[in-house]
């Protein structure tokens, strides 16, 4: 089996003294996985970084065996924010997410075009805010669609709206600009509690189920925003 395609790269592990086993998500095939021979030389290991979007040549002599790639860059996306802790750790949080959520070989153009827009992201000043939505969309689009809008209750105290979802053990708070997007007063303490939302449900909803833990990438990522 030999194709063609354009992928970013989300995972990688040295596999010898020489190569590596990389995962790529890529436009027409999914998440596939495959081995880089001398994926550690300087010729070619500067753009092997986590989050870089890569021209793939697959090679595979058997579906049932670990075929091989042969790389090139197409676009150095992740170097731009070796600088930028915060932002170096979302690209690694993200495409963890990418890697955790998503199963081998299965077609989904729509979360490779997601991809793309996380990288659309980043440069904004409202980055993080922008990024929690980016993450229900990943949800959406993998079956896990959190429906805020149609969970949430209203009410108003001391004239401001409040919204919260109630259940026979617990009242929980839903930050404002997860239900009106026109919502501009967005602090911190907000997006914190924004990203503790979708933590949960995602650890509730689809990694306890399976016996998974919340990625470290994730749990670095927040505590770097603090």
């Amino acid at each position: 089996m030999i194709w063609d395609d354009n992928g970013y790269l989300i995972s990688k592990n040295r596999y010898s003294e020489n190569s590596i086993i990389a995962e790529v998500f890529t436009k027409n095939h999914g998440k596939i996985s495959g081995i880089i021979f001398g994926g550690t030389s300087k010729k070619i290991k500067n753009y092997l970084q986590v989050g870089n979007k890569i021209y793939v040549n697959y090679n595979s002599k058997s579906p049932t065996r670990i075929g091989y790639f042969k790389v090139e860059i197409l676009k150095a996306l992740t170097p731009l924010y070796f600088d930028e802790n915060q932002k170096l750790s979302c690209i690694s949080s993200a495409m963890n997410l990418i890697k955790l959520l998503t199963a081998e070989a299965q077609s989904n153009e729509e979360i490779f075009i997601l991809i793309d827009k996380f990288f659309e992201i980043l440069p904004l000043e409202n980055w993080i805010k922008e990024y929690i939505f980016w993450e229900l969309e990943l949800l959406k689009l993998l079956g896990y669609d959190l429906e805020l809008k149609n969970i949430v209750e209203k009410e108003i105290i001391d004239q401001k709206v409040n919204y919260f979802v109630k259940s026979s053990s617990e009242k929980k708070n839903i930050p404002n600009f997860l239900i009106d997007k026109n919502y501009k007063d967005v602090d911190l303490k907000n997006l914190l509690k924004g990203l503790k939302l979708v933590t949960d449900y995602l650890e509730k909803s689809i990694l306890r189920p399976n016996n998974l833990n919340i990625p470290s990438s994730r749990t670095h990522f927040v505590n770097l925003l603090k």
